[in-house]
């Protein structure tokens, strides 16, 4: 059966929404990015035309971009993060559930699952443009280094669409695995790794992308209905995490699967520190986080964090590891230097995303369950005031 945290729910285009939310580029990725959904609130009316000002002299500072859906209207919010002060919330399609940025902040794209579709941002008028038609239940997005390529996974569909950035139209789709959920894209930009959740209990599998020529190479057998990948800094290794206590290293130079690393009992994400030394593994089901030494695809003893760790992020400088745990409604912060849990920080209600600026000051957490985002101030782990957002926020993206 699946996880209680990865339960798929119906969703008003009568299919099934993620089993879990889906996260932002992973960290090895060129880009430094984060995604949060997001609804209208009332406040927007009232702020509308200063924030349109205001935001034209932040066109260079950073923005986070939060994802919503509204029982009428999906959106995303964009956040001043030096003020953490929201704009006008962004229409999009149906359920939009992933979110990336191109690597020069000037573009975000939004997966909408329930639309079959993909909405372009400008960042610098934070105006959508024209959707583009992708497969069934877009779910996951991922954007190349060089920011040329943007490719979005089609659960339902069992394909890969890649998306031309510089005319944001569809290519062909490329064939993958069944149920494809997560993308990690090397930081030479030459493959995308594509995780295919497949059959329930059953046999999951990696499709590598050659990005040069969008052609899938032979796929590579993982543990049984993976839930997440991550790859190291360096592009040797790809980590995938399986329901079944396990997680598969695969060496990216043969595309080869090695001897799996036992972890927990329900691996639901993963986060490599940028020195690409240790991957940080939450599982769900036993409120832990697992260490592992890259090098040696070894584990060290687990973290003990709150209740329903369901996303990680690590701060730029790797000191810090951040941990939303989405059943006790906190964050807990771990001390890579020791692998020690510090005192865990109270935020909104159903924390399921996290994010960090990318000069590490704050982190912010994604609320589903209060309507809100909760910045954290990484030198005291002290909370700022939350902010609203209203609906079902479910994934964050912060620009470079």
């Amino acid at each position: 059966m699946p996880h209680p945290l990865s339960q798929p729910a119906a969703t008003s285009a009568g299919r099934s929404a993620p089993r879990w939310p889906v996260r932002a580029a992973p960290l090895a990725a060129a880009v430094a990015a984060a995604a949060v959904m997001v609804s209208p609130s009332a406040a927007f009316g009232a702020t509308h035309a200063r924030g349109m000002t205001a935001r034209t002299s932040l066109v260079h500072q950073v923005m986070a971009y939060v994802t919503a859906a509204g029982t009428h209207t999906s959106t995303v919010t964009p956040i001043q993060t030096a003020t953490n002060t929201t704009l006008p919330p962004v229409k999009v399609g149906l359920g939009p559930e992933a979110v990336a940025v191109t690597p020069d902040g000037k573009t975000v794209y939004v997966a909408n699952t329930g639309g079959d579709t993909v909405t372009p941002i400008r960042t610098a008028t934070d105006t959508a443009l024209p959707a583009i038609k992708v497969g069934q239940t877009p779910q996951a997005i991922a954007v190349t280094p060089d920011g040329r390529t943007v490719y979005v996974a089609n659960t339902n569909s069992g394909t890969v669409t890649p998306i031309r950035t510089a005319t944001n139209t569809a290519l062909r789709p490329v064939k993958t695995g069944s149920g494809p959920e997560a993308i990690a894209v090397t930081p030479d930009g030459k493959k995308a790794y594509v995780l295919n959740f497949g059959a329930l209990n059953g046999t999951g599998t990696v499709t590598p992308i050659r990005t040069a020529t969008n052609t899938a190479l032979p796929p590579i057998k993982v543990g049984p209905s993976p839930q997440a990948i991550a790859i190291t800094p360096d592009g040797k290794t790809i980590y995938v995490a399986n329901t079944n206590g396990t997680v598969t290293p695969i060496r990216t130079a043969t595309n080869t699967a090695l001897r799996p690393v036992k972890v927990g009992s329900f691996p639901i994400v993963i986060a490599v520190t940028p020195d690409g030394k240790t991957a940080y593994v939450a599982d769900a089901d036993g409120d832990t986080v697992t260490p592992i030494r890259t090098a040696t695809n070894t584990t060290l003893p687990p973290v003990k964090v709150g209740s329903g760790p369901i996303a990680i992020v690590v701060t730029p400088d790797g000191k810090t590891a951040y941990v939303a745990n989405k059943g006790s409604g906190t964050v807990t912060p771990i001390s890579t230097a020791t692998n020690t849990a510090l005192r865990a920080v109270k935020t909104g209600s159903g924390p399921i995303a996290i994010a960090v600026t990318p000069n590490g000051t704050t982190v912010y957490v994604v609320n589903e369950l209060s309507g809100t985002v909760t910045p954290i101030r990484t030198a005291t782990n002290r909370i700022l005031r939350p902010i609203m957002i209203g609906g079902s926020p479910l994934a964050i993206a912060i620009t470079p």
